[in-house]
C-alpha cells in the first residue's frame, strides 16, 4: 500500500528542518520518490507556509541558527566536525526525526555545532558513521541505533560502550547487565504507554483485545512484552492476542521473532482476526500500520469505532486519518531535549559532570480523538 501523502511530506520537512536548504533531486533520491512527486509536495508545503522553496531547492521556514564552533588550538586548522556533537539516527524514521529536532534545539541554543549522520537500513550501519564522526573530532555523541532485532542490538554493545566520548542513547534501553547498561540513556516508558492504551479500552468496557504491533525495533519489542504482561494481569481482559501489524514489521528470523504470514507477504486480515477472537478493541503499532489497518477494516465492512475501537501507538500521523485515531504519544521531542541536556552536562566539565550514570524515563500521554467507544452490545 502506498505511503500516506502527509507522512511523506512530514519526512520532507524533517530532512529540510534538520539540514537547511536541500535540493529537490537530493530529497527524491533519499526518500526514494520521483522528482515530480517531491516537487509537487514541496509546492504544497510552501503554499501552506511549512517551508520555503527556491529554484530546485527546499528551505526551512526558519533558517538554522548559526552555532559557535569550538576554537582550534593555536596554529591548528579546525577539522570539519571538530568540536561538534554527532547525532546518529536511522534513515526514514519520522518518529526519531522528531527526537532529533528536540535535541537540535537544545544544542543550537547552547552554541554547539551539530554533525548529523543518517544511518541507512543495513545492519551495523551506525558504527562506520560514528567512527567517521570521531575521526573528524566530534566531542560527544547522541545516537538512536535502529536495532531491528535483539541480535543486532547485542552486536553493537562492545564498540558502542567504548567510543571514548560522552554518549547518550536516545529512545533505547539496552539489555540489563549488558555492556551498555551503564551508559547514559533517555527513553520513553513504553510499559506505561501500553498501560494507557489497555486502560482506555478496558475503561470503555472492552474485554477482548488484540495488539497488532511491529517487531523490528526496541520500542516495538517493549510494547509487545508490556501488552502481554498487562493484558494477562488484568482480570477484566477475557481474551487477548499479539500479531504482526504488517509483514514488513518482523525483525527477521530468530528466537524472539514471531512467525510472519504464510507467504511472508500477505497483509494481516484484522477483520477476520477480530471475528475469530470476538475482539472489540485493538491497539495498533505504529501509526502508519494503524492507518492502513483501519482502511482495510473499512473495506471489510468493519467501521471504527462503531464495530471496533482502536488506539494507535506513536502519534506521528494518527490524527491525520479519515478517522482520527486516539493514540499513545511518547514524548518524542522531549526525549531529544532531555538527551541533549544530559550530554551538555557531561561536556560541561563542571561539578557533577562525571557523576553517576543516568537512565531517564519520560511518560507518554494518551491523545483521545474518538476512535474508541463502548463496545457494541451483543444481539444474542
Amino acid at each position: 500500500m502506498r505511503e500516506p501523502v502527509e507522512l511523506r511530506r512530514q519526512r520532507i520537512l524533517s530532512v529540510v528542518e534538520s539540514r537547511g536548504a536541500v535540493k529537490v533531486s537530493a530529497l527524491a533520491a533519499e526518500l526514494d520518490v520521483s522528482v515530480v512527486t517531491i516537487r509537487r509536495d514541496v509546492e504544497e508545503l510552501a503554499r501552506d507556509g511549512r517551508l520555503r522553496r527556491g529554484h530546485g531547492v527546499a528551505r526551512p521556514v526558519r533558517e538554522p541558527v548559526p552555532t559557535a564552533a569550538v576554537p582550534a588550538a593555536r596554529g591548528e586548522e579546525p577539522a570539519g566536525d571538530a568540536g561538534a556533537v554527532a547525532l546518529v539516527v536511522p534513515e526514514r524514521h519520522t518518529y526519531l526525526y522528531e527526537t532529533l529536532h528536540g535535541a537540535r534545539s537544545v544544542l543550537e541554543e547552547s552554541g554547539i555545532r551539530i554533525a548529523l549522520h543518517i544511518a541507512p537500513p543495513s545492519a551495523g550501519a551506525e558504527r562506520p558513521l560514528v567512527e567517521r564522526a570521531l575521526a573528524d573530532g566530534a566531542r560527544g555523541l547522541l545516537i538512536a541505533p535502529r536495532w531491528r532485532s535483539a541480535h543486532s542490538e547485542e552486536l553493537d554493545y562492545g564498540w558502542l560502550a567504548n567510543v571514548g566520548v560522552p554518549t547518550v542513547l536516545m529512545e533505547r534501553r539496552p539489555r540489563p547487565g549488558s555492556a551498555l547498561h551503564a551508559l547514559d540513556s533517555v527513553c520513553s516508558d513504553h510499559w506505561y504507554g501500553t498501560h494507557l492504551a489497555v486502560e482506555h479500552l478496558v475503561s470503555l468496557g472492552h474485554r477482548r483485545i488484540v495488539l497488532a504491533a511491529r517487531d523490528d525495533s526496541p520500542t516495538a519489542r517493549s510494547i509487545r512484552k508490556a501488552f502481554a504482561e498487562i493484558a494477562a494481569a488484568r482480570p477484566e481482559v477475557e481474551d487477548w492476542t499479539v500479531v504482526l501489524s504488517s509483514p514488513q514489521a518482523a525483525s527477521g528470523p530468530g528466537p524472539d521473532s514471531p512467525a510472519p504470514a504464510a507467504d511472508g507477504r500477505t497483509a494481516l486480515d484484522l477483520a477476520a482476526l477480530l471475528r475469530e477472537r470476538g475482539a472489540t478493541g485493538a491497539v495498533l503499532h505504529g501509526d502508519v500500520d494503524a492507518l492502513m489497518l483501519v482502511q482495510r477494516l473499512a473495506e471489510s465492512g468493519v467501521e471504527v469505532p462503531r464495530d471496533c475501537s482502536v488506539v494507535a501507538y506513536d502519534d506521528v500521523v494518527a490524527a491525520l486519518g479519515s478517522t482520527p485515531l486516539t493514540a499513545v504519544a511518547p514524548p518524542k521531542a522531549e526525549i531529544g531535549r532531555a538527551a541533549a541536556e544530559l550530554l551538555l552536562h557531561r561536556l560541561s566539565g563542571g561539578a557533577g559532570a562525571t557523576g553517576p550514570v543516568r537512565r531517564t524515563e519520560l511518560l507518554p500521554t494518551l491523545e483521545v480523538r474518538g476512535s474508541a467507544q463502548e463496545p457494541p452490545r451483543s444481539t444474542e
